[in-house]
């Protein structure tokens, strides 16, 4: 025999979870469960933020998402914007914290704040939670839906799909299994890759900086073409680029069909002439030293050396030998060091993943399928995804509050037929 729900959400993450429990803030009497695959609920959220969770970001403009559509997001980031955001966390007694760029986390720097709120919510007001359940099939009928897991089957009016897609891997419960359910069910979706992810590239020059963070200015080239750039932190590792400015411009990488390869400007702050100059000024005053120590003080010591190599330069020859050749190369390996990417770490390191269902089959109002009455796709599952700085959160708490809203003008439209 079925279970029988109003809503059922497939998904313990944090899209399915705020959906449910506000759901639940509408309508306590409301029947609504949710279909977990994992062990538990907020897997992937306890990891985000570095353990802290930048929950959203007061920037929230489209400009920061992406997919075929972005303007698909606009209603919802709109109308239920990190203000509402920060109002329903406040009733689940998570306070915010906005650091000086605008991100914000819980009061409490801590990821697992966020989790239990949510969870404890969710068992305060009734919600059904069913762990280590994976959905094997979803089919419509004359009143809703039949979900047919592993375990046992669901009938619900509605449903809602909340299961993200690839990134963090298995372990996260990550397996976009439900793509293919989805697909299977005449749903188009857009190619996946990984995004917000560490970038592969020719590691002989990143293997000997390892472990070395600098900042820089990040630009991703398909050729001539920049198609991304972000200046931040940026840590050399053995098998390439890792740090918050490689997150930003690594969505493109797997994207892109032709090479690409990342510039790094050493020092961003500086146009080209006036980091020229330095180095001349530097020639004269320093014509004594040797050429190891020529940037002492001006870059990282290892990363100063490094440019005086690929410059094929002596790091034991004297200043007093640079020609202005020199000073030419020097300043365009420092505006511009190049390294040919090889790809990324992939799904299992990605943060997001770019790419999903074709949001041309769902309503940007309301989550709901054009095609199926009462199916749902919010957060990461739909071809939606945002930079780094809270935004694919925030994306998931809008899009799971537009359903939630939906869902229950659905069921007083039925009330009262």
């Amino acid at each position: 025999m079925s279970r029988i729900y109003s809503a059922c959400v497939i998904g313990g993450g944090a899209a399915g979870m705020t959906c449910a429990n506000v759901l639940k803030m509408n309508d306590k009497n409301l029947s609504v469960c949710v279909i977990e695959q994992m062990p538990r609920v907020l897997k992937k959220v306890i990891v985000t933020g570095n353990g802290r969770c930048n929950i959203t970001n007061r920037d929230i403009s489209l400009s920061h998402y992406h997919g075929e559509n972005p303007l698909f997001a606009a209603y919802a980031l709109k109308n239920f914007d990190n203000f509402i955001v920060e109002v329903f966390f406040n009733k689940l007694g998570v306070i915010f914290h906005y650091d000086e760029r605008g991100r914000a986390y819980p009061y409490s720097l801590q990821a697992s704040s966020v989790v239990d709120a949510l969870r404890l919510y969710a068992a305060d007001n009734g919600v059904d939670i069913f762990t280590e359940t994976e959905v094997y099939n979803i089919e419509k009928t004359k009143s809703g839906y039949l979900i047919t897991t592993n375990k046992e089957s669901f009938k619900a009016e509605n449903i809602v799909i909340a299961t993200g897609l690839l990134s963090g891997g298995d372990s996260l419960g990550s397996n976009g299994k439900m793509l293919s359910i989805l697909k299977n069910m005449g749903y188009k979706t857009v190619k996946v890759t990984p995004s917000l992810v560490q970038i592969k590239t020719e590691n002989t020059l990143t293997k000997s900086l390892k472990g070395i963070k600098i900042t820089a200015k990040a630009t991703l080239f398909s050729g001539d073409r920049a198609i991304s750039q972000n200046t931040d932190e940026v840590l050399f590792c053995d098998y390439g680029l890792s740090g918050p400015a490689i997150l930003y411009i690594s969505r493109e990488v797997e994207r892109e069909t032709g090479d690409t390869t990342v510039s790094l400007d050493l020092m961003p702050e500086y146009p080209h002439q006036k980091v020229y100059d330095m180095i001349r000024y530097r020639a004269g005053v320093l014509s004594t030293r040797k050429l190891e120590d020529l940037f002492l003080g001006m870059l990282n010591k290892r990363v100063g050396q490094a440019v005086i190599k690929l410059a094929g330069l002596k790091l034991g020859d004297s200043v007093s030998t640079l020609t202005e050749n020199d000073y030419k190369k020097l300043t365009s390996i420092i505006k511009d060091l190049r390294f040919k990417t090889l790809g990324t770490t992939g799904f299992n390191n990605s943060q997001v993943t770019a790419g999903g269902l074709d949001t041309a089959a769902f309503d940007d109002e309301t989550m709901m399928s054009q095609t199926h009455g009462g199916l749902y796709a919010i957060g990461e599952i739909l071809d939606i995804d945002g930079d780094c700085g809270g935004y694919n959160l925030q994306w998931a708490f809008s899009s799971a509050m537009c359903a939630a809203e939906s869902i229950m003008d659905r069921l007083n439209e039925d009330e009262n037929i």
